[in-house]
């Protein structure tokens, strides 16, 4: 049987290769072991631990899966509850939250890997990430073979309600009357649809594309990075409209374009949307991880909110928010969530702020984010993903990130050394590079920011060189 581990959010694999029945029986039977665990622990009824939600995405076959997911975790006698369709990540947390009764969720999803893949993100009773302590535990006691005890689910509408909740967020009247044209490109995934009919039914003019029943995603990878967002840009250039939004896979995690088509990466989004919590009056602190652009750090001194810095993961955002006292919390792959929502990431939420950012401001994203860098300053952002063998990444764990250092890369001055996920040098200028182990794929990913995209490059570069070197 296969190996099964979770990396930063969950479980993933090939289709048909390690992604089998057999394989997520497995994981289902161990989750739903340390789900009722912790429910037996809480002063719950063995015999009835409560209720369990499953949703799943637009990948092949998902459906079937998240069935037999189902019937899996009822079979240890919980009361499970089945997406009637396809539902983003952030609608299942959203239900789990709001379902007294709920005790976790199960989500067949993954995410922003390619379309061969699927697999299982487990979430907590108050819809937030599984921590490593919870599915460490998970991986502790997955069983040899796929137990045949199944168990009957019911169907539900995770949607409507959750749909509604995001309506009630924004500022509506100022959205139907600002008269917005926006693009969306669900990049084939669990957005779709869902997105761009909200939007039509507050009055905003929306294209769609990439929307269509197809679980190959047309070649495209569902990652709301570059090349994958190209021809969404395309089209919002040729439109000309105020804004595109991308979500990934599972639809949480958000990207956007303007009027030129230009990128909006992540970074932009973030400080963007914590300026404009604060217009509305919000306060808390603000989290966001290791690799969050030093924009944010910025914006945040120049209002006055404070920062606080997680290693990479939204689990670990999750666990500021648990703490209470934030504001928004974000990821530079372009998670965003407020927790006063639910303490998990929203692609549809942060489309629908950026929205209402439009409309109550009476100005188009691309003018929004020329004027954000002009009061804070423009920084630039790219990462790599490299391919590395076993042996480079041993070396890499063992040596490189606890000792690597340096006087200077690209010819930056060297000013600081952060080790708390992977080796990140601080540089001068607020630029800075950095090299981790990626939690989700077998690579090392490089990353980098600074004034201009050449001096991005050449920190990518430098980085790269030396992870290869190994």
């Amino acid at each position: 049987m296969a190996d099964i581990h979770f990396g930063t959010d969950g479980w993933r694999a090939i289709i048909g290769e390690d992604f089998t029945p057999d394989n997520l029986i497995r994981v289902i039977d161990a989750a739903a072991r340390i789900f009722k665990e912790e429910a037996v622990a809480a002063g719950r009824d063995a015999d009835a631990p409560g209720t369990l939600i499953v949703g799943h995405d637009c990948r092949q076959d998902a459906h079937g899966y998240a069935e037999l997911a189902a019937q899996v975790a009822a079979g240890h006698g919980f009361t499970v509850l089945l997406t009637e369709d396809y539902c983003p990540t952030p609608t299942l947390c959203w239900s789990v939250a709001h379902n007294d009764d709920a005790v976790g969720g199960i989500m067949l999803t993954s995410s922003h890997n390619p379309a061969e893949y699927l697999g299982v993100k487990l979430r907590m009773a108050d819809g937030g990430a599984s921590p490593a302590e919870f599915t460490d535990r998970v991986e502790a006691v997955l069983p040899a073979e796929p137990t045949d005890v199944l168990g009957p689910f019911q169907t539900a509408d995770l949607m409507t309600d959750y749909l509604a909740a995001l309506r009630s967020l924004v500022d509506v009247e100022a959205i139907r009357d600002a008269g917005l044209r926006v693009v969306c490109d669900p990049l084939y995934g669990a957005g779709r649809h869902y997105l761009a009919d909200l939007l039509r039914d507050m009055g905003v003019e929306v294209v769609e594309i990439h929307n269509g029943e197809d679980p190959t995603f047309a070649g495209l990878h569902p990652e709301p990075i570059q090349p994958w967002v190209d021809e969404g840009l395309a089209k919002g250039a040729e439109l000309g409209y105020d804004a595109l939004f991308i979500n990934d896979g599972d639809a949480d995690r958000i990207a956007a374009g303007d009027a030129q088509g230009n990128y909006v990466n992540a970074h932009r989004i973030i400080t963007l949307l914590t300026k404009h919590m604060v217009d509305r009056g919000e306060t808390g602190r603000v989290v966001s991880t290791i690799t969050a652009s030093a924009m944010l750090d910025r914006m945040c001194r120049k209002l006055g909110v404070e920062l606080v810095s997680t290693p990479v993961g939204f689990k670990w955002i999750y666990g500021e928010m648990e703490k209470g006292g934030v504001m928004i919390g974000g990821e530079e792959s372009g998670g965003i969530g407020l927790p006063g929502h639910v303490k998990e990431r929203d692609g549809l939420l942060m489309a629908l702020l950026l929205t209402e950012c439009m409309a109550q401001s009476g100005k188009d994203l691309g003018t929004l984010v020329d004027e954000m860098l002009a009061d804070i300053g423009r920084l630039e952002f790219a990462r790599r993903g490299l391919s590395i063998t076993d042996e480079q990444m041993a070396r890499f764990r063992a040596e490189m990130v606890p000792s690597y250092t340096a006087d200077e890369v690209a010819g930056k001055r060297v000013i600081d050394v952060d080790r708390r996920d992977g080796v990140k040098l601080l540089l001068e200028g607020d630029a800075w590079v950095m090299m981790r182990p990626s939690g989700t794929e077998p690579l090392v990913r490089v990353y980098a920011e600074a004034a201009t995209t050449e001096e991005v490059e050449a920190l990518l570069d430098a980085a790269e060189a030396v992870v290869t070197s190994l």
